[in-house]
């Protein structure tokens, strides 16, 4: 009785934080489905109708459906050269026990200390340097550069926790340092992967300053989040309209987070029972 009477205030706490997200959440699914004069007449109602003709609109006025896949086509190819990058680092990083290897780490830690805005002039002097500027590929070789830091120093701390009894059995078993990367230190690393991806994914997927510059305002070729604002533009600021594009672009997100909470749950409980 009085362990739950200490825990009181830490619970009104969580349900009061909880009741601060639900609120502004039901406020932006509701004005998907209302026009303007009911977003501001009746801000808090449930929505005269629940039709689709909001996000037809949105989706018809902005050509979503191109964006999406310019965004996902972006996304999909960069977080893939991230890892392809990023776990070879991690796992030479995370063996070796070098002074060079403790700078080079440090040196991927020093990556959070640069601003994203203070590389874009430089970078738009690569792009039209190497004859990429306006194209999708300049941005899949780009946000690979700028996930590194993040990458790295996550999986080296999940890499430095796998025994290296495990990696010794291998080598005595004849395995190659790729062997032992993919069949021992990937598998086991997978919660620390799921991660990766996951925050990448969200970073890639919202970015919206380099988009706008490097690939330009072409419906061709440009992502969501630069398809976005030009609903303003084109409908004359139809709130219902804005919020329902901005629904259509989450929902690409909402299941990427809701997979790889799963693949993460998944790899914990599997590393647990193995332990």
């Amino acid at each position: 009785m009085k362990l739950g009477k200490r825990w009181l205030p830490a619970h009104l706490l969580v349900w009061t934080y909880a009741g601060l997200l639900i609120v502004p959440l039901y406020y932006f699914l509701a004005s998907a489905f209302k026009s303007n004069e009911e977003i501001f007449a009746h801000p808090f109602a449930l929505p005269s109708s629940f039709g689709f003709g909001n996000f037809r609109t949105a989706y018809d006025s902005a050509d979503l459906g191109t964006a999406v896949v310019n965004s996902a086509l972006v996304t999909v190819l960069a977080l893939a050269l991230t890892l392809l990058l990023a776990l070879p680092a991690a796992f030479a990083l995370a063996r070796s026990t070098s002074r060079l290897a403790s700078a080079m780490e440090k040196i991927f830690s020093l990556g959070f200390l640069i601003p994203t805005f203070a590389a874009l002039f430089p970078t738009f002097l690569l792009a039209a340097a190497t004859g990429l500027f306006h194209t999708r590929l300049f941005m899949v070789f780009f946000l690979p550069a700028t996930a590194m830091p993040l990458s790295v120093v996550i999986l080296v701390q999940f890499m430095r926790t796998i025994p290296r009894e495990m990696e010794e059995a291998a080598r005595m078993d004849g395995a190659s340092t790729y062997t032992v990367l993919r069949h021992i230190y990937i598998p086991m690393c997978l919660p620390g992967i799921a991660t990766v991806l996951l925050l990448n994914f969200l970073t890639f997927w919202n970015e919206y300053l380099y988009s706008l510059i490097i690939i330009g305002p072409d419906p061709e070729q440009r992502t969501v989040q630069v398809a976005l604002p030009t609903l303003k533009a084109i409908t004359g600021t139809d709130y219902g309209v804005l919020t329902a594009g901005t629904v259509l672009t989450l929902v690409p997100v909402w299941i990427v987070y809701t997979v790889l909470q799963k693949r993460m749950q998944q790899a914990l409980i599997n590393g647990a029972v193995k332990a």
